[in-house]
């Protein structure tokens, strides 16, 4: 299969919504592009009892199908001192306030620790950085499978900053680093066999570094110039395409409209 290289010149615009005159209570197929969507249904749909589906299966339906998904460059060190970085993408934001974030790290083996998790156990602190394109090469290369012990910083090309409180070093490349402590390890357990296959960790970010560059004079962060980049099926990873943005309803303002329509 022939890829094109990628294109750097093209990045995220912000354009209208994909119906911008769209009204409470109004149907999908009233667009073209609603015509269209509504005609996969024809297909019909296949079901997958978890129970009886294959984990190597679920997995694969898993992380294609919950995308675009944020990672977490997650840096860690061991009570021997030796460093550790490694991504994950079974990660979000849970609060700001507290300002908690989470992530998961599946197991190698039944019960079996890897080294980032049990590193964060020992209640060092750790690091969770956002990967940008220019060092996604360099990201990726740390989800090898290493022997345990094995420091992916010595691999990575990338450069190990200070921290202002967690001993762990965070990624000096990346644009947008918190620095956090354990709140809470959750053993994820199989509710049938019992296997202990994976680990969420709850973060507490205790330390936010953002590079000066892409802040906004609003305290936001400028899409354009972070270039995030998320994870999506199999080896595939996805830049951040068109945006839109859409005003959220305000009861104030439209209660008597949604009332209307309710008496229809």
């Amino acid at each position: 299969m022939s890829i094109p290289p990628f294109d750097f010149k093209n990045y995220s615009i912000y354009t209208q919504a994909p119906n911008p005159s769209w009204q409470y209570g109004q149907k999908i197929d009233t667009t073209p592009a609603g015509k269209e969507w509504l005609e996969g249904e024809a297909a019909g749909w296949k079901v997958f009892n978890t129970a009886e589906t294959d984990k190597v299966d679920l997995y694969k339906l898993f992380i294609s199908g919950i995308v675009p998904r944020p990672i977490a460059f997650v840096s860690t060190i061991s009570e021997e001192g030796i460093e550790n970085l490694s991504p994950f993408s079974w990660f979000n934001t849970v609060t700001n306030y507290p300002p908690v974030i989470s992530f998961a790290c599946n197991h190698g083996a039944p019960g079996v620790l890897k080294d980032t998790i049990a590193n964060i156990k020992t209640g060092q602190g750790f690091t969770v950085n956002i990967i940008s394109e220019a060092f996604v090469d360099n990201a990726n290369a740390t989800a090898i499978d290493a022997p345990r012990g094995f420091d992916e910083w010595s691999i990575s090309g990338l450069t190990k900053a200070k921290c202002v409180e967690v001993k762990a070093s965070r990624v000096k490349e990346s644009a947008f680093s918190m620095e956090c402590e354990l709140y809470k390890s959750i053993d994820i357990t199989h509710p049938v066999t019992g296997e202990h296959n994976s680990t969420l960790i709850l973060a507490h970010v205790k330390y936010i570094h953002v590079r000066n560059d892409v802040l906004t004079p609003k305290g936001t962060i400028d899409l354009e110039k972070f270039k995030p980049v998320g994870r999506l099926g199999d080896i595939s990873y996805a830049r951040v395409g068109d945006a839109y943005r859409i005003a959220r309803g305000a009861w104030a303002q439209d209660e008597a409209k949604i009332q209307e329509l309710l008496k229809l």
